[in-house]
């Protein structure tokens, strides 16, 4: 699967923002599909993650409460829809698609869960 991620940009603290991520293939729905984000001098940290069916969800602590992940499998499209952004959520943020939401009992929260990785989009958010 190829993966193209859209919908970055600046956007003053408290503003909101809609990512997209634009999957190709005809297999999307099979997978769990994640954002991830990584800002400079950072390693890639986890975000979000939604089931094939959008039965399960999991969010990093740092962001529930602000931000809800989607997705629309006659799209094709995984969503990331960000609201009360601050300013420490500066940073690229990248989709990806892996086979599984559990690993050892943890939602798969790390890079090397997911197997496949879009191209990443800058947001920027300003104090």
């Amino acid at each position: 699967v190829q993966l193209q991620a859209s919908g970055g940009g600046l956007v003053q603290a408290g503003g909101s923002l809609r990512l997209s991520c634009a999957a190709s293939g005809r297999t999307f729905s099979s997978y769990v599909m994640s954002w991830f984000r990584q800002a400079p001098g950072k390693e890639r940290e986890f975000v979000a993650a939604v089931t094939w069916n959008g039965g399960r969800i999991y969010y990093a602590d740092s962001v529930k409460g602000r931000f809800a992940i989607s997705r629309d499998n006659a799209k094709n499209t995984v969503y990331l829809q960000m609201n009360s952004l601050k300013p420490e959520d500066t940073a690229v943020y990248y989709c990806a698609a892996g086979s599984r939401f559990y690993y050892n009992g943890k939602c798969a929260n790390t890079v090397k869960d997911y197997n496949y990785w879009g191209q990443g989009t800058l947001v920027t958010v300003s104090s």
